[in-house]
């Protein structure tokens, strides 16, 4: 069934040098769609179309604080009104009008990285965003495989791209970022600004309110409109299961909810900041989760999905929320009617449910800060270590005093209907001496606490066996680990 289409605003960027102004683009048109079907933008492909594999990949550009912020994004996933007012790179933007390769480019030709066709114009996409981004900073084995985690290769094997990466900084600079560009984009900024915004009584299109007010204003008068917060899930539904939208509200472009509040107890995560800097965030409070958050999807993913649709989305295997939930979390929901403040776990009412009303948003997560005798830790098993689902998802914190566990928080995902909590462990550890004895039995009761469904990525009885395997691996980890973490935690206090 196609559903009517309402009229949407003017789609403007700017690509290649030039300002491209397109009309009646559908609100749930990808922008991989527009790239190719529209734009005749070929270089661009159409592999698994879900994030995964990287050939869509892309670059957007920003002004933030007046300079330009590049970031590698999938196109497939992400709807093509998202990138109104930005600037657009694909393939077949980099070389130079004299036909000189981009360095990312005549690297992978230097070391033999190209392949087939298909996936290079991916690879060569994320390069370009690295060799931005690095600057005059060196770029390395390791910042190379984390600029290149989204992307699949199918050909040639990782050496000769990896190579590639490292040595694209040899080649003259051909930077994306230029005065001209700027100077578009701000011009871009003051015709958005000049425009009249949408209306509460207009026909939802797609809607991308800047402000807080409107935004919970749009979602009381359009409660049917499909809420978007970087799309890294809602554009499977559009790719996978065809769904269409009549009006999209996209909560990405809020001020408010782009933002990272620290304060002396907690920080204050916007709902729409994206994975990557709320990740940053978390790290700086807790550098053992850097591992983790490196494990969360493929860049490009990180680089576009937020923090706050992740935890809205629910999915019982959303690797957020079972390390929210561990760290003692809360989250805001907002509308037109005021705020609400309740603890994460207690947002799911079922598989996929939450309890938020029709009008209200998910505002903020609020993350308390580490204190004196925590340890923390958090657990991704998958088959794939970068780029891939969960199995199992085991997040812990414990307050340790005096060799007796004080407190106890554990998060648990992919075991149950929804991120769930383990109350019953928790409540098996609580001022229990922190021992082996204590340990063991509480395996035992992790084990119970969950029926873990069968499914492609895991047995039942794995996901519980692995559930108190982790728990002891958390134990053995401790036993080197407590007085660093300890004596680290001071430091960060003091300083």
């Amino acid at each position: 069934m196609t559903l009517p289409k309402a009229q949407t605003k003017p789609l403007r960027f700017v690509k290649g040098g030039a300002l491209h102004t397109l009309h009646d683009v559908p609100a749930d048109r990808t922008l991989l769609e527009m790239l190719r079907e529209d734009l005749h933008q070929t270089g661009t492909k159409e592999g698994c179309g879900e994030g995964d594999c990287g050939a869509c990949t892309v670059v957007l550009g920003q002004l933030q604080a007046g300079k330009l912020q590049t970031r590698a994004v999938n196109s497939c996933i992400k709807l093509a009104h998202s990138v109104d007012g930005m600037a657009l790179w694909t393939v077949e933007d980099l070389a130079a009008p004299d036909g000189r390769l981009h360095p990312a480019q005549e690297a992978l030709v230097q070391c033999h990285g190209s392949q087939c066709g298909f996936c290079t114009p991916g690879f060569v996409m994320s390069m370009a965003a690295l060799y931005e981004q690095a600057g005059k900073t060196p770029i390395t084995r390791e910042s190379a495989q984390q600029a290149l985690s989204g992307n699949l290769c199918r050909c040639t094997g990782y050496r000769p791209i990896l190579d590639a990466a490292c040595q694209m900084q040899a080649s003259p600079p051909m930077p994306l970022d230029s005065p001209a560009l700027r100077q578009q984009l701000k011009a871009l900024a003051r015709s958005a600004g000049a425009d009249a915004a949408p209306t509460q009584s207009a026909q939802p299109a797609y809607l991308a309110p800047t402000a807080l007010a409107d935004l919970l204003a749009l979602r009381r008068a359009h409660p049917d409109a499909q809420l978007v917060a970087g799309c890294t899930d809602v554009g499977l539904w559009v790719t996978k299961q065809h769904r269409q939208f009549a009006g999209v509200l996209d909560t990405t472009r809020v001020a408010e909810l782009r933002q990272v509040d620290r304060y002396p107890h907690h920080i204050a995560l916007g709902a729409a900041v994206r994975l990557h800097d709320a990740f940053a965030a978390l790290v700086k409070d807790r550098p053992q989760l850097q591992s983790f958050a490196d494990r969360f999807a493929g860049l490009p993913v990180r680089n576009a999905g937020t923090l706050g649709g992740n935890v809205a989305n629910g999915s019982p295997i959303g690797d957020s929320m079972p390390l929210l939930i561990a760290l003692g979390s809360n989250i805001v929901l907002a509308s037109t009617r005021g705020y609400r403040e309740m603890p994460l776990e207690a947002l799911y009412t079922g598989y996929r449910q939450t309890c938020m009303a029709l009008d209200e948003v998910l505002a903020y997560i609020k993350v308390p800060r580490p204190q004196r005798g925590e340890l923390a830790r958090v657990y991704k098993i998958s088959k794939r270590t970068e780029d891939d689902i969960s199995a199992v998802c085991l997040a812990l914190q414990l307050h340790i005093q005096a060799g007796k566990v004080m407190r106890a928080s554990i998060g648990a995902g992919g075991v149950a209907a929804t991120p769930a909590r383990a109350r019953a462990t928790e409540a098996a550890l609580h001022c229990q001496p922190w021992n082996e004895i204590t340990v063991r039995a509480a395996m035992d009761t992790l084990r119970a606490e969950f029926a873990p469904i069968s499914d492609m990525r895991a047995s039942g009885g794995y996901r519980r066996q692995v559930l108190g395997n982790l728990l002891w691996r958390f134990w053995l980890e401790s036993q080197g680990q407590t007085a660093t973490d300890i004596h680290q935690m001071d430091l960060e206090l003091q300083a």
